[in-house]
Order: structure tokens, then C-alpha cells, then sequence
């Protein structure tokens, strides 16, 4: 019963952690800069391994950071803390994003794996989905699950805007996506104010 328990959290955790970011990734500015690579250089499976790796290392110490925070700080803290954090999430969900110029320009001696790799890692510093991360991983106390959980759901969102390109864009309905990830960040924060997080998510 116990590996039972251990497994239904876990997989909780990897999606819940999925699909909040997926959410959250749509027009966020991270994607936006997957449809300038893509445009950019037209070679789409180094974009996305450059998207992958870079996604793994940045969301990887995240969740270090999350599960350090979680043998910290004190649970009756950390309750508030994560839930003010979930709220707060939620806010900055329905803000539109912008890439920044200088975010796009990368030498290019670094090559497609290189430039998308630096681009997206830079890009991915304190946005909301790398605080996301380490919301989750000290939520759930399971860090390798929701960094893998968070790494797929950026590529859920990512790997399209590779393919299909500015196209995709335009037929996304972006509040209605972005109204849903905030609602659910709403919930994950309320629920752990009032103790209840990992009974429901």
C-alpha cells in the first residue's frame, strides 16, 4: 500500500506538473522564441534537442532549489509561502509576454543546438515557468517527478511552434489557455493555504 501511495503521488505530481506548464508555456516567451529559431534557421530537430537540453538543465536546478527549500523551511511557513507563490503565479499568467531583442540574438558560431540551447536557458531565468517548477518540486517533495513532468510540458507546447511556426499562433485561443493555467495555479495556491495541496492535486 505504501509503494501504491508512493506511485498515485508521483504520478500526480509528474501531471499536475505537465499539464500547468503546457498551459502556462502557450504564448509565453519561451515559445514565442521557438517560433524566431524555427523561422530563423528551418532545421527543427536540433531546435528542439537545443529545447530539451536546455529545458533539463534550468528546470533540473529548480527543482534542486524547490526540494531544498522544502527540507528548509518550516512546514507551517512553507504552506504559506507556496500558496501566496501558486497565487501569485496565477496573476502573472494572464500578463502577455514579449521576447526581448536581446534574447534572440546569439552568435552564430554556436550553431542551431548551441544558439537555441544558450536562448532558451537564458530566456527560461525567472520566467514563470522555471518558478513554477520550484513551486511544484517543494509542493510535492518530488522533484525528479515534477522537473520531468515540467520538461514534458514544455515541449508539449514548444515542439509544435517548431514545426508549424507562426501559424499556430494565430488559431490559439491565448486568454481562454492562459485563463485555464491561472485558474489552476489559483486552485494549487488556495488548496495549500488551507492544507489541502497534495490531497487533490
Amino acid at each position: 500500500m505504501e509503494f501504491l501511495h508512493f506511485s498515485t503521488e508521483a504520478l500526480q505530481s509528474l501531471l499536475v506538473s505537465t499539464g500547468v506548464v503546457a498551459l502556462a508555456e502557450i504564448g509565453d516567451k519561451t515559445q514565442l522564441l521557438a517560433f524566431i529559431l524555427a523561422a530563423r534557421f528551418k532545421k527543427p530537430l536540433p531546435i528542439i534537442a537545443g529545447i530539451l537540453a536546455a529545458t533539463i538543465l534550468n528546470h533540473g536546478l529548480a527543482g534542486a532549489l524547490g526540494a531544498y527549500i522544502t527540507n528548509s523551511v518550516d512546514p507551517s511557513i512553507l504552506r504559506w509561502l507556496l500558496g501566496a507563490s501558486f497565487i501569485g503565479m496565477a496573476v502573472w499568467t494572464l500578463i502577455p509576454d514579449k521576447i526581448e531583442e536581446e534574447e534572440t540574438e546569439v552568435a552564430h558560431k554556436l550553431g542551431v543546438f548551441g544558439a537555441t540551447f544558450v536562448t532558451f536557458f537564458l530566456a527560461e531565468m525567472g520566467d514563470k515557468t522555471q518558478i513554477a517548477t520550484v513551486a511544484l518540486a517543494a509542493h510535492y517533495a518530488n522533484p525528479l517527478m515534477v522537473v520531468a513532468g515540467t520538461t514534458l510540458g514544455m515541449l508539449i507546447a514548444d515542439v509544435p511552434a517548431v514545426f508549424v511556426g507562426d501559424k499556430l499562433a494565430d488559431k490559439i485561443p491565448m486568454r481562454v489557455v492562459h485563463t485555464i493555467a491561472a485558474g489552476i495555479f489559483a486552485v494549487l495556491g488556495v488548496a495549500t493555504l488551507l492544507g489541502v495541496g497534495k490531497e487533490f492535486f
